[in-house]
């Protein structure tokens, strides 16, 4: 059965002014020149030590860009790209009242001006739209969808000033440009590829027994070798170290198995 929901907890940051496309394309891990009317792309703001800030889908009309994020993070997301306006015509604002953020999977009808997910062709598609639409499921039925798919939620799954766009997936899933050249944070992203130096990654495990809150220690063997992040029902994502990952680990009261995706992309296991 067709399904669509509308994500209360997204919101949009408008981004006009002539130069709003070069202004975003030295900042964000993506190539901000690939979005196009119908073709959003997925990008990071990181820090200038390549650690993750926030990330957003970034859908372009003709007068104007539009970031689909996290409702709760505008305010200082705004703020954050302000501080780099300099002499660049650009103006950016909060622009969530005007349209609602909707998703659309299993072969759910597109939007108006909807976008194919970029991630996952299994992930649906997204759309900014005006409320309204008829909704055939909620924003818990796609936290289990995105969930099954193995797809990072933001803030719920990425932490702040610590994780590296590479242990959650923005590779696989195309959230990084590696040829447009510089960005903020791309010298440490680069190294992190080219060197080989991950040593953990975000991955979909299977959870038997009570759901662990976020932040929860996963242990093997009475040793710390991850921390649990988000879940729904008898599923959920936890960051864990990667000779882990063929292991049956505890976290709280429950044992969880991972269960990586297909789409990713890890290194053979060494003897």
């Amino acid at each position: 059965m067709a399904k669509m929901a509308e994500l209360p907890a997204r919101g949009m940051i408008e981004v006009s002014g002539d130069d709003r496309v070069s202004f975003l394309q030295g900042l964000v891990s993506n190539d901000v020149g690939l979005a196009a009317p119908g073709q959003a792309i997925w990008a990071a703001l990181l820090t200038p030590q390549g650690k993750y800030l926030a990330d957003f889908f970034i859908f372009a009309e003709p007068e104007r860009l539009l970031l689909d994020c996290e409702a709760a993070l505008i305010s200082g997301l705004v703020q954050k790209l302000s501080r780099f306006r300099l002499r660049a015509k650009v103006s950016l604002r909060d622009a969530s009242a005007e349209r609602s953020v909707y998703v659309g999977w299993d072969g759910a009808a597109p939007l108006p001006g909807a976008s194919a997910d970029p991630r996952l062709a299994a992930a649906g598609g997204r759309a900014l739209a005006a409320p309204g639409p008829a909704c055939t499921a909620t924003a818990a039925d796609w936290d289990a969808h995105r969930l099954a798919l193995g797809l990072p939620d933001g803030s719920r799954d990425l932490e702040a000033d610590k994780t590296v766009l590479l242990e959650a997936g923005f590779d696989e899933l195309g959230g990084i440009s590696w040829t447009k050249g510089c960005y903020m944070g791309q010298e440490l992203t680069a190294r992190t590829k080219y060197r080989g130096l991950l040593k953990r990654r975000l991955v979909p495990v299977a959870v038997d027994g009570p759901l662990p809150p976020p932040g929860t220690p996963v242990l093997h063997a009475g040793v710390e070798v991850g921390t649990m992040r988000s879940g729904h029902g008898a599923r959920g994502l936890a960051v864990l170290r990667l000779d882990s990952l063929a292991a049956t680990l505890e976290c709280g009261a429950a044992v969880l198995h991972p269960q990586p995706a297909d789409w990713m992309r890890l290194p053979e296991p060494t003897t």
